[in-house]
């Protein structure tokens, strides 16, 4: 909003009353009157008397890069960004390991696939022109390095960190549904009501149905009217209290348009242990979380 002008009218008006009030003050005093007007010629003369100014305060420059920004891999594949993490002094963006993952779309076992290991580049769209960013964390990586032989985490452990340039303008707020207020740790009652985003990179709220979990609890499954598309994976889930539950792993085409989701809890905590920092923490939305209704 602009400031109002402080312009040579409003100054001369105050000019012009401490005028009149010095003159009847010199009356006051000749005739020995009540200290009455004395008073109010301070007063104007307070009033008249000009102030600190107060610089304008710029409104803060909207983030270019956040959850819902399309990121690309090259000789990988398109994805979303799903959740803003720290960790190690950087700022890591989340996303989903397959987006780096280098075999057909058949290829979904993270102990086994085909990827592009941590260095990989990763070109992350933001709002003011794409920038460069670098695969720090692969689930997948992770877990073939380790020799993960848990069929459950390697079928669905789908969670990856790339690491932001230090002058990249971020933003951790989940656009249209505002958020997240941290990381749940339990699953959701099948059929309570879950909130996503579909088709980046101008996201719309997708709201959804929680189905049952798969994978002793790595996988959330999530029915909704919006049918998920390519270039959607990493995208962020969260539940109907703005907590963070999962990103987007995987989608069944037809009739039910199931949505499937990596468990968030179990792939940081998952992370923290083999090769991802030690203190990553997902990075709280600054505006309050609050989905569109009906």
């Amino acid at each position: 909003m602009a400031r109002k002008p402080d312009g040579p009218l409003r100054r001369a008006g105050l000019a012009a009353l401490l005028a009149v009030g010095l003159a009847l003050a010199g009356t006051a005093a000749a005739m020995h009157e009540s200290p009455t007007i004395a008073a109010a010629v301070a007063q104007a003369a307070a009033v008249a008397s000009p102030g600190p100014s107060v610089p304008a305060v710029a409104p803060a420059p909207k983030p270019s890069i956040g959850p819902g920004t399309v990121t690309e891999t090259p000789g990988a594949g398109i994805c979303t960004a799903g959740f803003v993490f720290s960790g190690g002094g950087r700022t890591l963006l989340g996303q989903a390991a397959h987006c780096a993952g280098t075999g057909p779309d058949t290829e979904t076992d993270g102990c086994t696939s085909s990827t592009l290991r941590p260095g990989a580049p990763v070109i992350v769209r933001g709002a003011d022109g794409p920038v460069t960013g670098t695969l720090r964390y692969s689930s997948w990586t992770a877990m073939q390095s380790g020799g993960e032989s848990d069929p459950d985490v390697c079928a669905y452990n789908d969670f990856a960190l790339v690491e932001l340039p230090p002058d990249a303008r971020t933003g951790s707020s989940l656009p249209v549904l505002g958020g997240p207020a941290g990381i749940r740790d339990t699953a959701p009652r099948p059929g309570s009501v879950l909130h996503g985003l579909a088709d980046p990179p101008r996201p719309v709220h997708r709201p959804g149905e929680a189905g049952p979990d798969q994978g002793g609890g790595w996988l959330h499954t999530v029915r909704t009217a919006i049918p998920g598309t390519a270039g959607e994976s990493g995208s962020p889930l969260v539940d109907d209290r703005g907590m963070a539950l999962g990103v987007l792993s995987g989608m069944q085409m037809g009739g039910d348009r199931r949505l499937e989701f990596t468990d968030l809890s179990r792939a940081v905590g998952y992370a923290r242990t083999h090769g991802a920092p030690a203190d990553l923490a997902l990075v709280p939305g600054t505006v309050p979380f609050s989905p569109p209704r009906g």
